[in-house]
């Protein structure tokens, strides 16, 4: 009675998911041409990560949701196993409840969670992505991140969602890696320009990455509760069959006395 009408509500939300997923996927195409693609978390190496990362899993504040947590916490970890293993440093901002919940039980992740994001709004607007980037930027410039990874579930039909990490990288104004070298700048200094398209960068593809994560959460809880009512059919199913053998059981014993009771009566007559 509950699950059937769940997920109901989740095929008509991932209908709007699906719509906000299109609409921010040609608003953030510009990002690739600068910072790559992203990729996926399966079988990657991790080799392209720099000194110092700041991993931002997106989970969901709420459960009944099939495994996209689990499958963002155990790649969070495996991160955190691979950049260690090449002596590197890796920090965590969390958002979403249940990526906190699960990857606080993780002694080896407890000390690197840098900041935690809940009761965050599913799918979200624009404005509420830029307030969550102002603030993972704050945590990046206080120790000076190499770069910026966004760990998330991304919708590929109603069926089937992957885990994809995209990488963003601070521009450098000045030196051997100073980015943008074929542009000139005005009326503001290189620094400056770089620092605010550096922020706008990170809203942008924050945004593109939570219309993924949230048109996948709507797809996997809609199979979850799929998978939840055929599950409950069958239990009811097997429990009814073995209701009525025991009541037919009951039944045929009880006959069976009253046949025996009335055949010894005629005996003693």
């Amino acid at each position: 009675k509950i699950t059937a009408p769940m997920k109901m509500v989740s095929a008509a939300k991932l209908k709007g998911d699906e719509t906000c997923l299109a609409s921010a996927k040609p608003y953030n195409a510009w990002s690739d041409a600068i910072c790559g693609p992203s990729q996926e978390v399966e079988d990657a190496t991790f080799e392209d990560l720099p000194k110092r990362t700041l991993v931002i899993p997106l989970t969901s504040d709420k459960g009944l949701c099939g495994g996209i947590n689990s499958f963002i916490s155990r790649a969070t970890k495996s991160i955190v196993a691979k950049a260690h293993a090449d002596g590197k440093e890796v920090d965590i901002a969390v958002i979403g409840d249940k990526g906190r919940a699960q990857l606080v039980r993780a002694a080896e992740i407890t000390p690197l969670i840098q900041q935690t994001m809940t009761e965050v709004e599913s799918p979200g607007t624009f404005s509420l992505i830029s307030s969550l980037s102002a603030d993972i930027i704050t945590v990046a410039e206080k120790k000076e991140y190499d770069g910026i990874m966004i760990l998330y579930n991304s919708f590929v039909n109603a069926a089937v969602y992957k885990q994809k990490y995209k990488l963003i990288k601070p521009f450098e104004s000045a030196g051997d890696g100073e980015s943008m070298l074929e542009y000139e700048f005005e009326p503001d200094t290189k620094s400056e320009v770089l620092q605010d398209m550096y922020e706008y960068l990170l809203t942008s593809q924050m945004y593109e990455c939570f219309m993924d994560a949230a048109a996948s959460e709507q797809s996997s809880r809609m199979t979850a509760m799929e998978n939840a009512s055929k599950n409950a059919g069958e239990m009811i199913e097997k429990l009814t069959l073995q209701y009525n053998r025991a009541r037919q059981t009951r039944i045929t014993t009880e006959l069976i006395e009253i046949i025996s009771g009335a055949s010894a009566l005629e005996d003693k007559d």
